[in-house]
């Protein structure tokens, strides 16, 4: 039993999907971001970052979003979601969880919360900066989709292009949203495709980028 503590739409969005996807027993526990919950006494001790997800195994805290997609999909080796440990496919699929946790994701902070990285008077700039890391990226990895897809790995979908999804879809409301490159928007219209993706949004009801 599994127990979810989240914000619709935030990082714990992909760690929603995928215990959908697994069909695993888990209970919902929102977290309310605008409130300030997060910062709460309860809540920091059980992550003392402050932030979501965070997941409650068999009663114990486990956080960080990139990692408990990596735990997901090996804890449910019938989705075939995670290549074989110390195969070069694994290899990859390190690297492009670890890439997008690690470079795509931060710049997505920046530009949502442009000030707080650089204070107000630079907001502006960081923000820009931002949004050309992003865009970057986006070019990087269609060429990659284009090269090798349609799927990060190949022919199928692995646990990173979960994460890859909800990333895209952070971009919605940007100047050059993810789907404005052809390879993403196939992917996306892809992941989009699956059952379990209709019963996240709805779960959580989110109603933009379903």
């Amino acid at each position: 039993m599994y127990t979810l503590y989240y914000a619709p739409g935030a990082a714990s969005f992909v760690v929603h999907w995928l215990l959908i996807e697994a069909g695993a027993e888990y209970r919902l526990q929102r977290v309310n971001l605008q409130d300030g919950e997060q910062r709460s006494e309860a809540y920091l001790k059980l992550n003392p970052n402050g932030v979501v997800p965070t997941l409650l195994i068999d009663g114990k805290p486990a956080s960080e979003a990139a990692a408990l997609v990596l735990h997901l999909a090996d804890s449910f080796p019938a989705l075939a979601l995670a290549p074989a440990i110390g195969s070069l496919e694994r290899a990859h699929y390190y690297q492009w969880v670890l890439h997008l946790a690690n470079t795509v994701q931060p710049a997505f902070r920046h530009w949502f919360f442009a000030a707080e990285a650089a204070g107000e008077a630079n907001a502006d700039a960081a923000k820009a900066q931002a949004r050309a890391r992003i865009e970057a990226a986006w070019q990087r990895i269609d060429a990659h989709l284009q090269a090798n897809g349609p799927y990060l790995l190949g022919k199928s979908p692995s646990a990173a292009d979960f994460l890859l999804t909800m990333l895209m879809r952070w971009s919605r409301n940007m100047p050059r949203p993810a789907t404005e490159w052809a390879n993403l928007a196939t992917l996306a219209q892809r992941m989009k495709a699956r059952p379990s993706f209709a019963r996240l949004c709805q779960a959580e009801e989110l109603t933009e980028w379903t």
